[in-house]
């Protein structure tokens, strides 16, 4: 009897953590298109910092990350168990705020031109290198943005993941948002790590000559060539996420568009593009309502990135 009850422990513990690990994937694909952004944002909040420096702060911010987790995963565990009916609310919210990013990003890309930018950049590489600037106090400023982007990101991505697990047991439900909130913040930070050394490695190994050199030209030759493709894949993916969650947060919108695509592959592509084209729509009403309420308020129209 013993045996058996041990095993049937034993089968409920297998069963459950097969449940969490397709449920941890239905979250991750969710978040796709905000761990995309988060990605590039975090690998460009190191610019500027000096070389010797950039894995410290690193560092320092991924320590930052893991107590947003640590104060977003209770709360929307808390949300799930006492107020389930605002899990659907947050989800429209999220996914309103992913696609307003988004929209904003393709904004700043056109309304701002490229000179502006290169100015930008050029002035912050002469402040660092300028003695007088206080580069203790920069790396602080730098830490504490990237923290804030962070904690945004992080809500963005908890709230999602607690989405897929609506209405599941309270302990799968915990396993989810703990698994992946340590598996999001691993992953991007040990990612932006990689990127951020990358030239690093690729000067190192082209001195060393040989085969090596070749591996080191073609490193420091893609690392700025990947920031540009996360920035479009996170962009892109912001308006597939972020549409998808406002279309299936809204029955009627979500059985309207699979009434008009067809079944099988093309028909999965066009409800994937009708999720975008949503996504941008709204998106475009919420940077043109977020700029009139700024020139309203006498503040700047342009996008904050």
């Amino acid at each position: 009897m013993a045996g058996a009850t041990l095993f049937t422990l034993l089968d409920d513990i297998a069963t459950l953590l097969d449940d969490v690990a397709i449920l941890t994937k239905l979250a991750a694909k969710k978040t796709a298109g905000v761990l995309g952004d988060d990605l590039a944002l975090n690998a460009q909040q190191v610019t500027g910092v000096k070389a010797s420096r950039e894995l410290p702060v690193v560092w320092a911010v991924a320590k930052g990350s893991f107590k947003n987790k640590a104060i977003l995963v209770p709360a929307a565990l808390a949300i799930s168990a006492w107020l389930p009916v605002l899990i659907t609310p947050l989800m429209m919210i999220g996914g309103t705020y992913l696609v307003y990013e988004g929209m904003e990003k393709l904004a700043h890309r056109f309304l701002h031109s490229r000179e502006e930018d290169a100015q930008k950049h050029g002035e912050l590489v002469k402040a660092v290198a300028d003695e007088k600037v206080d580069l203790v106090a920069y790396e602080k400023d730098k830490i504490k943005g990237a923290i804030r982007t962070d904690f945004i990101l992080s809500a963005e991505i908890i709230v999602l993941s607690l989405g897929v697990v609506e209405g599941r047991p309270f302990l799968q439900q915990a396993l989810v948002l703990v698994a992946i909130a340590l598996a999001i913040t691993v992953g991007v930070y040990g990612l932006v790590a990689g990127i951020v050394k990358m030239d690093d490695a690729g000067v190192h190994l082209t001195e060393k000559g040989g085969a090596r050199a070749v591996i080191g030209r073609a490193l420091v030759y893609s690392a700025p060539w990947l920031m540009k493709f996360l920035s479009i894949a996170g962009t892109a993916a912001m308006f597939l996420v972020g549409g998808g969650i406002l279309v299936h947060s809204i029955p009627a919108l979500a059985h309207w568009l699979e009434a008009l695509v067809p079944e099988g592959l093309a028909g999965t592509l066009l409800a994937s593009l009708g999720n975008a084209v949503v996504g941008m729509a709204v998106g475009a009403l919420v940077v043109a309502i977020v700029a009139v309420v700024r020139r309203m308020r006498g503040g700047s129209t342009q996008p904050a990135h």
